[in-house]
């Protein structure tokens, strides 16, 4: 059935095309194009992330190699050319491949939604925080950070089941991350991990009001007046388990109601940390667990800067920056979505491997990865990371 079809056609059909067109055809992004579509676009954006592409020249002489093989993996333009494709990156909405993402997530956030953590909670559970990407000062004068440096900052809301990123926004390196709470959409009954960037009472107390619960770790000059204490089992690196309410003249009114400050010594690393939490109803033991969690975020930022273009870019202009991440995130996702619905093991690092060697081979998809020795032992690499074991 397969086997006059390219991987990277067969790959595309895990794309929900009409969903695509809607996002199109919402920005009007195809207004006035004659042979260049936002889906060729898309496509050659594709291309680029999966076997990392360093530039348009790049892009353009690989693509017209294949000749006649691009039409079969799905292009419709005869010819690729970067001066096209640069303008498309700089004019076309990035927010059409935005919301097409958006899609992408919730589509992948269902197939991951039974997946255990191995914390014995019903709640979906959230981890947030942000990456820097430096950029050229005199290349990308609109991406304000310091005086003599640029740079753009990924904001992202990671889904622990399956390591989805629900909520992704791109802001100029000088917005501080605590800003972006305002901005984030809060899930009743969900947990969200937050590290001490993001310790403001007045939005915390809106994340509790809104029926949500939050993982933070305090600051050495916070004042707080111990209300209850609980027995803890220091053997575990429990120090203690209290009910506090916050001192200061506006942390007081930021935030009125009682939290519980837990106190941890890592035996791993052996710090010692502070949790705040509005969560009574759980062990101590798990809270600190579920801060430890927190890092699956970081190592997403990792992953995506060692295995996908989002740190050199093709365009310099804030929506060819925007177009490109969010191509590049939809990417992630889409392998995710493909690795679940074909139930192949192995990690996403690997499966991407195999693309980048094979995308304009003609079998079947499920065969290219059936046929290679992908069950590799990435941990004696330092430089892999084992997050995506899924």
């Amino acid at each position: 059935m397969n086997a006059g079809r390219t991987i990277f056609s067969q790959l595309m059909d895990f794309l929900p095309r009409d969903e695509f067109n809607r996002c199109v055809q919402r920005y009007d992004g195809n207004r006035k194009v004659k042979t260049f579509s936002c889906y060729d676009q898309y496509l050659c954006m594709a291309f680029a992330q999966l076997t990392g592409r360093q530039s348009l020249r790049d892009i353009e002489v690989c693509l017209r190699t294949f000749g006649p093989k691009l039409y079969h993996a799905g292009f419709r333009c005869k010819r690729i050319s970067r001066n096209t494709l640069a303008n498309a990156n700089q004019v076309r909405p990035w927010q059409i491949y935005g919301d097409f993402t958006q899609h992408l997530i919730a589509q992948a956030t269902r197939l991951y939604a039974n997946t255990d953590l191995g914390f014995d909670l019903d709640n979906t559970i959230y981890a947030l925080d942000s990456t820097t990407i430096d950029l050229c000062l005199s290349l990308f004068p609109w991406a304000t950070f310091r005086r003599t440096k640029a740079a753009v900052k990924m904001h992202t809301l990671l889904n622990l089941k399956g390591s989805i990123p629900e909520f992704i926004l791109i802001s100029e390196g000088s917005v501080h991350d605590v800003n972006i709470l305002d901005q984030l959409p809060i899930l009743a009954a969900a947990i969200y991990l937050l590290d001490r960037g993001y310790l403001d009472y007045d939005r915390l107390y809106a994340i509790h009001q809104a029926g949500a619960f939050f993982v933070t770790r305090t600051k050495s000059n916070t004042r707080y007046q111990r209300i209850y204490s609980r027995p803890v089992d220091k053997t575990t690196g429990l120090i203690c388990d209290q009910t506090v309410l916050m001192q200061g003249f506006y942390t007081a009114q930021d935030y009125p109601d009682q939290l519980r400050r837990i106190r941890y010594n890592d035996p791993e690393t052996g710090n010692c940390l502070v949790f705040l939490t509005n969560l009574f109803h759980v062990p101590a033991l798990t809270i600190a667990a579920l801060y430890h969690g927190r890092w699956m975020v970081e190592l997403f930022f990792k992953w995506i800067k060692q295995h996908l273009r989002i740190k050199q870019f093709f365009g310099t202009s804030a929506n060819a920056v925007k177009t490109q991440i969010g191509i590049a995130v939809s990417i992630y996702v889409l392998v995710a979505i493909v690795k679940k619905d074909l139930a192949i093991e192995g990690n996403l690092y690997t499966l991407l491997q195999i693309l980048s060697l094979s995308l304009f081979e003609k079998m079947p998809i499920f065969e290219v990865f059936s046929q290679s020795e992908y069950n590799i032992n990435h941990r004696d690499n330092d430089n892999q990371l084992p997050l995506f074991n899924l």
